[in-house]
């Protein structure tokens, strides 16, 4: 039996709204942010304008707050224009004193376990072809400040999305189940660049920060082991790079000597 179009219910009905606009939302914003901070174009202009070194921080900084105003900021103010019936703290931006325990557990007891993993996999060549992402020769602790803001920023605009504005009101709409196939879903794609093992990794990383998010209330579990996974990866990277050099703030003295 072949459908017609006349056979397709293609009326738009108001419940739709908190499902369809965070996964469009998701979608437009994350490949935004992703074409600039991967725009040839736009890494050649931090290259004339400044040295190698000082180059390679300042372009790595500006995706980082360009990560995080497109996931982190222009989406929610979206949905809570359009998607009434979610207030803000809803989105697990918020503090819950019930939970704080349960989300303090949970962080220290995954930090245990994925520390190791990603300090162990940090020292692979693999890693080491991508990481750390600067890729500034001499590193101050100037150098390392904003390497550490960076993944703040960033991260915290990542795990808002995924796990605020793309997971929130899809459990809403769709209940909780579809709501994580989706989200583990995009979420795991958007690690195709990186690879397959990332790739895969995401899928049970995904659904364990899904369920935890919503059993907190919070996405500051997702967030804070985030944050603990990518500066041990980033920070043993640059201890084991062989291109790649920590000087402190000697360097700096001799600098300006």
């Amino acid at each position: 039996m072949v459908l017609k179009i006349s056979d397709i219910d293609l009326s738009w009905k108001e419940e739709y709204i908190s499902s369809f606009l965070p996964i469009i939302l998701a979608l437009f914003f994350f490949s935004c942010y992703w074409f600039i901070a991967n725009s040839e174009k736009i890494k050649q202009y931090f290259y004339d304008k400044y040295d190698f070194d000082t180059a390679s921080y300042r372009h790595i900084f500006f995706t980082k707050i360009v990560g995080f105003i497109s996931m982190g900021v222009v989406p929610v103010i979206f949905c809570l224009l359009f998607i009434d019936a979610i207030p803000f703290e809803k989105y697990g931006v918020t503090f819950i004193p019930q939970t704080a325990l349960f989300s303090l557990a949970w962080i220290l007891g995954l930090s245990a376990v994925l520390i190791p993993i990603a300090y162990y996999s940090a020292k692979n060549p693999k890693n080491l072809l991508n990481y750390p992402q600067i890729r500034s020769k001499i590193w101050t602790n100037k150098i390392v400040l904003i390497n550490a803001s960076g993944w703040l920023l960033y991260l915290f605009g990542y795990e808002f999305l995924f796990r605020g504005v793309l997971l929130v009101p899809l459990v809403q709409s769709l209940g909780v189940w579809p709501a994580i196939a989706v989200n583990i879903a995009l979420y795991s794609a958007t690690h195709i660049p990186k690879g397959l093992d990332e790739t895969i990794g995401a899928i049970p990383l995904g659904l364990v920060l899904c369920m935890l998010t919503l059993l907190s209330g919070t996405i500051w579990i997702a967030f804070i082991v985030h944050v603990v996974m990518a500066w041990t990866n980033c920070f043993t990277a640059l201890y084991y790079h062989p291109e790649i050099h920590y000087a402190g703030s000697s360097f700096i003295k001799k600098q300006n000597a």
